[in-house]
């Protein structure tokens, strides 16, 4: 097959919707594959209200005009003026035992003392062990066992 003939095979399939050509001559076969166009990949900006740190929790979209507001959290939900939220002190996955066939570090109902470890986070595949801050009793436990956490997200609610 000639170089001409070539050429303007190429440029046939180049310029069309087909894919791939295959001709088979008497001198041997010739198969031209159009390459398959990459995926074009575009950034956004980040909006001027977002921190420069990670902490998706300060971080809220703007509302538009006239758009109705969320609910504010119900009084049932907060805790009362007298119990103590244990927040969790940094983002990683929440364990409540040591290992996972053992018994938690605390149940609902539990007194505790100040630095009694209360459960365990793992960030970055190191193991940090979390430390109770006030005396009291576990009231209550938001976090789920094995679950992933948030800085400043409750964990424990202790009376």
């Amino acid at each position: 097959m000639d170089l001409r003939k070539l050429k303007t095979l190429i440029d046939l399939v180049s310029e069309s919707n087909v894919s791939e050509l295959e001709i088979t001559e008497a001198e041997g076969t010739v198969r031209i594959v159009k390459a398959q166009p990459q995926p074009i990949v575009q950034y956004a900006p980040l909006p001027a209200q977002m921190p420069l740190q990670y902490a998706p929790h300060q971080y809220a979209p703007p509302v538009a005009e006239g758009a109705a507001s969320a609910a504010p959290p119900s009084p049932a939900a907060a805790p009362a003026a007298e119990e103590h939220v244990l927040k969790s002190p940094m983002v990683g996955t929440f364990y409540r035992a040591p290992s996972p066939g053992a018994a938690p570090f605390v149940e609902v109902g539990d007194t505790v003392k100040v630095g009694q470890t209360l459960c365990i986070i793992e960030a970055m595949k190191i193991l940090n062990e979390i430390e109770c801050d006030k005396d009291g009793v576990i009231k209550a436990i938001p976090a789920e066992n094995g679950q992933a956490v948030e800085f400043g997200q409750p964990l424990f609610i202790i009376a």
